[in-house]
């Protein structure tokens, strides 16, 4: 049996939404994130960037990282475990 490292399973879901069409992205941040959510991010995002244009690239990974511990959190504090099933993201 082989065995995705966490890294792997990161590349399989960034290839899978890369690959997604844009509406159907669009409906799948909407229900696993929200309006709410994602206006937030889009703030966050511009407001890091207005701030200091020259670290765009350092701040595009924070905010990745920034997203998979928000992920991880939400899990531990449901009390769900275990990994993201990247079928049922791509099939949104």
């Amino acid at each position: 049996m082989d065995v995705k490292t966490k890294k792997d399973i990161a590349v399989d879901f960034i290839n899978a939404i890369r690959t997604m069409d844009p509406s159907a992205l669009n409906a799948l941040i909407l229900k696993e994130a929200g309006e709410d959510l994602a206006q937030f991010f889009l703030s966050y995002s511009a407001n890091l960037i207005q701030k200091d244009p020259a670290r765009v690239l350092e701040n595009t990974s924070s905010l990745m990282l920034m997203g998979y511990l928000i992920r991880m959190h939400e899990e531990r504090s449901s009390g769900r475990q275990g990994g993201t099933v990247i079928q049922g993201y791509a099939q949104a």
